[in-house]
Order: structure tokens, then C-alpha cells, then sequence
């Protein structure tokens, strides 16, 4: 990889990008201290690169933002300028709300047409209204145990049938489409969670 694309993925893949001489515990010259204590003040993270550890970088950068010394502070990868530039945005106001429109993650809009856990114990609760049920994972891809003794006297696949009916409408929607399913009897569910505590049922 060559220094211009090393630059171009540091500016990519962070936010907020300082290149600087030192670090901001230990900055080498005035400017760079300047700026990074005023970062500092914001609160808000930032990546920092050392151009004296770097010199590739230290001579590559400036032909890359036509700003000719350091510090460089960079935001969503375009240049906001050096020391000067920096301490007049903190001054003015400008600064803080720059760097946490670059910070702030955005949250994904939930799909409204994925049915949520709460949605699927529901529809089984209707009719399995004593079982215990548990669900695992997210959207539309759940794993679903249910213990019941309803299920005393049916086959597995009985069991599953049963269940299965209850989630007729979102199955067939698609908003939900892969599900694994596990069925017990109280009894059974019993045994397996003695089973896995290491404990030993002796029949009499």
C-alpha cells in the first residue's frame, strides 16, 4: 500500500483524524499541543496520527490537503485546518457540534415488518397459556423453546406441529422465516436441566 492510500484509509476509516507532531500526552511542538488540548476539552474521541514517527506520512500529507504544516485535523475525512483554524471553531461555537455530527452512529430504523420475540410468545401463549417459553435471537431468524404438558401422550413431530400453528401469519408473511424449534414436556425439561447441572435422577 502506498503512503497516499495509507492516508486516504486513515482519513476513511476514522472521524476524527489529527496529524500532529507528538502524541497529546507528549506533543513536540506548540501548535500540535494547542490543538489537542482543545480536543481534549470537547470530550470527544479521536484518532491521532505522530508525523515524526510516520515521515513518509509527514512529507506525503501535505501534497494531499495543500495545508503545508502540522497539526492537520481532519473531520469525516476533509481537512478543517491547523492550530489557528481549530482554536477559532472552539471559540466561536463551531467545533463541538462538527465533531459529534461526525461521531454520532446512526441507528438502524427497526424493520417494521419483522416480527419481534415479544410478538411470537404471544401468538404461542394463546394457546399454550401455562408454558414456559423462551426465545433466542433476533428478527426474523429465532430459536423457540417451549415446555408444556400439553405435549404429554404427541409424537415430536406433533409437538411441533402444534406450535408451528400458532405462528401461521407471520410465516407466511415473511416476517418470520427461520425458526428452530424445541419442544418438551415439563418432564423432559426437567431431566435435561438436572441433566446439565451434572446431577443424577434415580428412579424409585
Amino acid at each position: 500500500m502506498s503512503t497516499k492510500e495509507t492516508i486516504l484509509q486513515q482519513l476513511a476509516e476514522n472521524p476524527i483524524i489529527i496529524y500532529m507532531k507528538g502524541v497529546p500526552s507528549a506533543p513536540e511542538c506548540g501548535f500540535s499541543a494547542k490543538a489537542t488540548t482543545i480536543l481534549d476539552e470537547t470530550k470527544i474521541p479521536y484518532t491521532y496520527v505522530n508525523v515524526m514517527k510516520a515521515p513518509f506520512i509527514r512529507e506525503r500529507l501535505p501534497s494531499i490537503s495543500k495545508w503545508p504544516t502540522f497539526p492537520q485535523l481532519f473531520v469525516k475525512g476533509e481537512l478543517i485546518g491547523g492550530c489557528d483554524i481549530v482554536e477559532a471553531m472552539f471559540k466561536d461555537g463551531s467545533l463541538l457540534p462538527l465533531l459529534q455530527a461526525a461521531t454520532k452512529s446512526e441507528k438502524p430504523v427497526p424493520d417494521s415488518n419483522t416480527i419481534s420475540p415479544a410478538e411470537v410468545e404471544s401468538l404461542i401463549a394463546k394457546d399454550f397459556p401455562e408454558a414456559k417459553i423462551m426465545i433466542e435471537g433476533q428478527g426474523c431468524d429465532l430459536t423457540i423453546t417451549v415446555v408444556s404438558d400439553k405435549f404429554d401422550g404427541l409424537t415430536m413431530v406433533k409437538q411441533h406441529q402444534s406450535v408451528m400453528s400458532t405462528l401461521t401469519e407471520p410465516l407466511a408473511s415473511g416476517r418470520l422465516h427461520a425458526v428452530t424449534l424445541n419442544t418438551f414436556t415439563a418432564g423432559q425439561w426437567q431431566s435435561k436441566q438436572d441433566a446439565k447441572s451434572g446431577l443424577l435422577q434415580i428412579q424409585l
